[in-house]
């Protein structure tokens, strides 16, 4: 099989995944610790779908340190069509997530004035969503790397 950075079972792969799994943390740890986010049904989508690629992530970061150590191949045609698929799914959830929270976090703080007005914490929502997104771009050179590995 082919070797790309990022591939699983690499030092690379591995901190791919290890930075996945700390953006999605703290996308969830700073929108958990803004008053208010509960009520907005984007934001809880957002540390929905953050929750979902941290798990996925720390479970492929975990496989891809026992390769590394015990210096095995993870190209396998299933495995690879597997981790394909789940990056696919949740990088496209993390992208719909993020890009639902952005446009929430626009409307409250430029269109309508509404963080002003409700005192939210909008500056907190607003990193949150820049760490989503950060956490989509990682999560799609992973999945660019797991198509280009499959063909």
């Amino acid at each position: 099989m082919k070797k790309i950075i990022g591939s699983p079972g690499t030092v690379s792969g591995l901190m791919l995944r290890l930075g996945q799994c700390a953006t999605a943390a703290a996308s969830i740890g700073v929108m958990v610790s803004a008053p208010g986010f509960s009520s907005y049904t984007a934001f809880c989508f957002l540390v929905a779908s953050m929750g979902l690629q941290m798990i996925w992530s720390l479970g492929l970061a975990c496989l891809d340190v026992y390769a590394i150590r015990r210096r095995s191949d993870l190209q396998s045609p299933i495995l690879l069509s597997l981790f394909a698929v789940g990056d696919w799914v949740t990088a496209l959830l993390s992208l719909a997530a993020a890009c639902s929270s952005g446009g929430v976090t626009v409307l409250f703080t430029k269109d309508t004035l509404f963080c002003k007005q409700a005192s939210l914490s909008c500056n907190w929502f607003q990193i949150s969503v820049g760490l989503a997104f950060f956490n989509w771009g990682l999560a799609a050179i992973s999945s660019h790397a797991m198509f280009w590995i499959l063909i």
